[in-house]
């Protein structure tokens, strides 16, 4: 089954008297339960495409499919509809909610999505159990480490069981030790749930445990490489 398919995207950026073209004629496949990472050196596109998969920002031209359903001329309502039912964001600044503790934060998607508040107290403790936070619970982000704070944002990201889950540079503000633990999280949530996995990074360590790594330059794809992945 085909969890992704871009079809030929553009999107040119206007910089100053020059226009950038951070996606040019882009075409991928990704198949679901994939483990996949967009590699490419700063401006090379990836999280322009990453973007443009979750619908935060619309291609100028081509076609973005989701799970057989076209996003890239939906309503501003229907794509928030689809991000929160459907796809998990996990972004390198964290975006926690300072005031809310790490359950909170993680069940925050969860209210939204009009769970009842024992379901969201059942699935919450479970995937920070899960996530190697248990005990933590209670604790806001300004007590945790940035490790920690990054596996409350993929415990978020995860909790609703997305099938997709997008993360830009999700390992760029962490230390060695930090990032392998964050990506054995990664692995062990994508092989339980099959949820698959899109990280963009330029991150060697990262691309280490993908099974497939696609490589960017100045908007294009100039690499697919399928890759054996512990």
């Amino acid at each position: 089954m085909t969890a992704v398919r871009c079809i030929d995207l553009c999107k040119t950026y206007r910089q100053g008297d020059q226009d950038i073209k951070a996606l040019d004629h882009v075409s991928l496949e990704i198949n679901a339960g994939s483990f996949l990472c967009l590699s490419a050196p700063s401006g090379g596109g990836k999280t322009t495409l990453l973007n443009a998969i979750g619908g935060l920002d619309a291609p100028d031209s081509g076609e973005v499919w989701i799970a057989g359903r076209r996003i890239d001329h939906l309503k501003k309502s229907e794509l928030a509809q689809l991000r929160l039912m459907q796809i998990g964001f996990v972004f390198q600044a964290y975006n926690l909610i300072p005031v809310l503790t790490a359950r909170e934060n993680v069940e925050f998607v969860m209210q939204v999505q009009g769970l009842s508040a024992a379901e969201r107290v059942r699935r919450s403790s479970a995937i920070l159990d899960e996530v190697g936070l248990s005990g933590l619970e209670n604790r806001r982000p300004a007590e945790m480490s940035g490790g920690q704070q990054q596996r409350v944002a993929v415990a978020r990201a995860i909790v609703s069981h997305p099938a997709l889950v997008l993360a830009d540079e999700p390992t760029a503000n962490l230390d060695s030790r930090s990032s392998d633990e964050l990506l054995r999280v990664f692995v062990e949530l994508n092989r339980k749930y099959d949820t698959t996995f899109v990280i963009a990074t330029h991150d060697q360590r990262v691309m280490g445990y993908a099974r497939r790594v696609i490589k960017m330059l100045d908007g294009r794809i100039v690499d697919d490489i399928e890759q054996h992945a512990d």
